[in-house]
């Protein structure tokens, strides 16, 4: 998942204000270009982009529960062996949704972009199961070339 970007996109430059009463007004991040979506990676940086401030942890919590239809068809599931499909898809949709609430508070804090994603998983009580996505807020900017070192004793190029 490292450099990839989720499917939710929105106009350059449209930054959600926070709600409630007495939220603080996000900053816009101070660089507008083309950040297709919203960039998301499990590593530290991006290829194409250059973090320029760090926000602080952000998350999302989604608790599901598989209901009880489901998860007497999927007990019989279990004992015939094999991939237990309707707890797959709750899953898969599970998370995004995390995902989804992650990038909403990413967003109510200004940042455009989270490194260092993350998924955690639990089981709360006998049907109920919590997923967690958490990650780095971060405001990226446009990755900037860097300047070979001086050799000792030499005047750097442009002095």
């Amino acid at each position: 998942m490292s450099g990839r970007h989720h499917p939710d996109s929105r106009a350059e430059g449209d930054w959600p204000a926070p709600t409630g009463p007495g939220a603080p007004a996000a900053a816009a991040p101070p660089w507008s270009g083309p950040l297709p979506g919203f960039p998301v990676s499990t590593s530290s940086d991006f290829a194409e982009w250059q973090v320029e401030r760090t926000l602080g942890t952000v998350f999302g919590v989604v608790v599901r529960s598989m209901g009880a239809g489901r998860g007497l068809l999927s007990v019989f599931r279990i004992f015939a062996g094999g991939e237990v499909k309707q707890y797959t898809k709750l899953l898969e949709d599970t998370r995004r949704h995390a995902m989804d609430r992650m990038i909403e508070n990413a967003r109510l804090v200004g940042a455009n972009g989270v490194v260092m994603m993350r998924f955690d998983a639990s089981e709360i009580a006998q049907s109920l199961t919590e997923v967690v996505a958490y990650g780095t807020a971060v405001v990226l900017g446009p990755r900037r070339p860097v300047m070979p070192a001086a050799a000792p004793g030499t005047v750097p190029p442009g002095s």
